[in-house]
């Protein structure tokens, strides 16, 4: 088994995909690699099992990501891959110290030296190699250079440690033959490591005046407030209106006359062809056909708005644009009860709430991590409900979404502001790192948002399949007749919704957007759709989501979650109703 470790934002996750032709999801901020990949890498004619630790900066853990990178240096490795950032060297070589103290052979891959000669900063391997008396090899990852010399190297260091054949780290470290050199330093004193990691720094490396570029002067200018709050509202302006627009445009261009003109057609000639008239040919092309719905719902009416937002948000993540927000909103973030830095999980539960959950091991303490979650779980609608809440509301009025936008935004508010009051502990200050702005090279960025796409269709395609054949069932059989008389008291008199719009509360058991798109076949007045907007926004998560919070905080916190997202949805949707009928009859 070979490590593959180093600190976060320094390109380990594309080191991994070049050497295993796996992709991991890498991305520019601390935080998104919170399990571990692996694969399997070939080198000098032999397999070998290639694990894609989680960033660390240190073998002392404050983390859940952090722990799990000190239990796979405590089970022992046949090498280590440990990439250093060239422009942040000294932070970097604390952790390749503490990797060398457990007697373990190490490769060290020098790479970002494109970003440190822009910099002004040069890196000589051969002296850093002298320092910490093993290989290290200059590389720029995203550009493929130095990949092959660092496979050559490891091959090399892998055959001279099969040869000394220590059956563990800590057989190595206890074996006064052992050829293998490592640092008599105590790994757990943090000022002799720090010491030793600024006097390498120094003998190495060389700082020269250099004047700064565009992106350079762009990422100072977006941690500044002055000019950073601006920048950064103009760019999730400019995000939101590619999303909501393009979207727009994309569905009603090409997507829905693809659907009605062609795909719909053909399978209602092909069922018409060989099912008679009946019970089985309406589940199959009826009103609520799941040949029928699922490309209404699934292709036209939702697939646009999750291509273009992971377009945009894989675009800003690459870049570092998002931790320079998370800096710039920390003030704010903290009068919520949180630190800055979950500002960026916040942004990834509007693609998905499953991994925005599961990014939140990240966090230093279990307080934020709830207080996250909920907020992710009560107010922020994940990408696929945004677009059928866009197609919903704004056949109505142009100032709906963004109304429903705001509420949501209020609610992040007082569900964080409530959580904070209700969970005990306490949250760290914000510790960030804020990588170098770059612009993504077009193979790792395609390649990321292909996958992004992949992983969307896979995990949620058979839910919302399964959704659109449950309703096909209710409305064919009957079921949704009977099941809409008796909710009648609570969707057509409290929420002031048609009663047919109890399958919308079901379905969105499912798939949160389920609780949207059976809005769309409705005849809705204005008071309708929003009512029926804020019921969605607030429901309840989907099954998936259940899943995780129950992993991540046992069964219990994800049940009080559940339940009181029901209860908040229907009585906010409802008193929002019975407050306009009110105001209007008054």
């Amino acid at each position: 088994m070979i490590l593959l470790m180093g600190n976060p934002n320094v390109g380990k996750s594309i080191f991994f995909t070049e050497l295993t032709g796996i992709y991991a999801n890498s991305a520019n901020y601390a935080g998104t690699t919170v399990t571990y990949m692996e694969g399997r890498v070939t080198i000098g004619g032999k397999g070998y099992t290639l694990i894609d630790v989680p960033g660390t900066y240190s073998l002392k853990p404050t983390s859940e990501v952090e722990a799990v990178a000190a239990q796979f240096m405590e089970r022992g490795a046949q090498a280590v891959v440990c990439v250093l950032d060239a422009s942040n060297l000294e932070r970097n070589l604390h952790l390749a110290l503490e990797i060398q103290g457990y007697g373990i052979p190490v490769v060290y891959a020098l790479n970002l030296t494109d970003v440190a000669n822009r910099h002004g900063i040069t890196v000589n391997p051969a002296l850093l190699a002298r320092e910490l008396d093993a290989p290290v090899i200059s590389t720029v990852a995203v550009k493929r250079q130095g990949i092959k010399e660092l496979l050559h190297t490891l091959d090399t260091v892998l055959e001279a440690s099969e040869k000394q054949n220590c059956p563990s780290a800590e057989a190595c470290r206890r074996c006064g033959s052992c050829p293998r050199k490592h640092i008599a330093l105590d790994i757990f004193d943090e000022k002799d490591v720090w010491a030793r990691a600024k006097e390498i720094t120094l003998r190495v490396s060389r700082k020269d005046s250099a004047s700064p570029g565009f992106l350079d002067r762009l990422g100072d200018a977006m941690l500044r407030p002055a000019t950073g709050i601006p920048l950064a509202l103009l760019l999730i302006a400019l995000a939101i209106g590619v999303v909501v627009f393009g979207g727009r445009g994309l569905r009603a261009v090409a997507l829905l006359p693809l659907v009605r003109q062609l795909i719909i057609p053909f399978f209602e000639g092909l069922f018409t062809r060989f099912v008679p008239e009946g019970v089985l040919l309406n589940i199959l092309v009826g009103e609520f056909g799941v040949f029928v719905i699922s490309f209404e719902w699934i292709l036209a009416l939702i697939f646009p708005y999750v291509l273009l937002f992971y377009v945009v948000f894989t675009f800003l993540e690459d870049t570092g644009f998002l931790p320079r927000m998370a800096v710039l909103f920390d003030n704010i973030m903290r009068k919520l009860g949180v630190q800055g830095g979950s500002l960026i999980h916040m942004l990834m539960g509007y693609g998905c709430a499953v991994p925005a959950i599961i990014g939140t091991r990240a966090s230093t303490g279990r307080k934020e991590r709830i207080v996250i979650s909920a907020a992710i779980c009560f107010a922020i609608p994940c990408i696929s409900q945004i677009g059928a809440l866009v197609t919903l509301l704004s056949v109505f009025a142009w100032w709906m979404l963004p109304a429903m936008l705001a509420f949501s935004l209020v609610l992040v508010a007082i569900t964080a502001l409530v959580a904070g009051r209700l969970v005990k502990g306490r949250v760290d200050p914000l510790l960030l790192e804020v990588p170098n702005l770059l612009m993504p090279t077009a193979k790792s960025y395609g390649r990321k948002l292909l996958t992004r796409m992949k992983h969307f269709l896979k995990d949620a395609e058979v839910p919302m399949l399964i959704a659109v054949f449950f309703a096909a069932i209710l409305a064919e059989t009957g079921l949704l007749a009977r099941i809409a008389v008796h909710a009648q008291p609570l969707v057509s008199v409290w929420l002031g919704l048609p009663e047919d719009a109890v399958i919308a509360l079901i379905l969105g058991i499912v798939r949160r957007e389920m609780s949207v798109a059976p809005l769309l076949a409705l005849d809705l007045n204005s008071l309708q759709a929003f009512v029926g907007g804020v019921v969605s926004l607030l429901y309840l998560p989907c099954l998936s989501v259940f899943a995780i919070l129950a992993k991540e905080f046992k069964a219990r916190v994800a049940i009080i979650i559940f339940g009181l997202t029901i209860f908040v949805a229907l009585f906010t949707g409802g008193a929002i109703n019975q407050l306009v009928l009110f105001f209007m009859r008054g």
